[in-house]
């Protein structure tokens, strides 16, 4: 009996996720990428999960904002994933889930004060953080990428 239950629920489990609809987005207040999505938005029925790829302090048209500055670059990669979680019917109170990735642990605290104007603080998401020694451009000091969990808004009558 034991057997059937957790096949039965295997099998709604495999099913469930074969019908998630998986969509890949770049929102225009983003730079465009070339070669990837800027995130993966994902249905899951009841709520929808936003995967969205590592942020660099580059504004909508592609220019770099903050050069040599750790503040101003996090505080545009912010902006971004702000943009990005909005443009997919969430707010930043959504995100669960953060990976940094900068040139320099030590300044950890001047990301974490800007972050902090932007998520709940009192609830930080998950995080990781990885001190990596270049990232894609010399220029570059700092990637962030996000999840979020965004609930499916229901509207009465429907």
């Amino acid at each position: 009996m034991k057997a059937i239950v957790l096949f039965s629920t295997m099998l709604v489990t495999i099913t469930s996720l074969a019908q998630s609809k998986v969509e890949f987005v770049n929102p225009p207040s983003v730079s465009t990428p070339h070669g990837y999505s800027q995130a993966a938005v994902i249905d899951l029925g009841n709520c929808r999960m936003v995967i969205i790829s590592g942020q660099v302090a580059l504004d909508a048209k592609g220019n770099l904002v903050g050069k040599d500055d750790l503040e101003k670059q996090t505080e545009q990669i912010f902006t971004n994933i702000k943009s990005i979680v909005e443009e997919t019917g969430g707010t930043m109170d959504d995100i669960v889930k953060l990976a940094i990735f900068t040139t320099d642990v030590s300044k950890i605290q001047a990301v974490r004060n800007v972050r902090d104007k932007f998520i709940n603080a009192q609830k930080p998401p998950t995080s990781t953080l990885v001190q990596v020694s270049k990232l894609f451009r010399d220029d570059i000091l700092i990637e962030i990428e996000a999840t979020a969990i965004i609930p499916v808004k229901i509207i009465p009558g429907k």
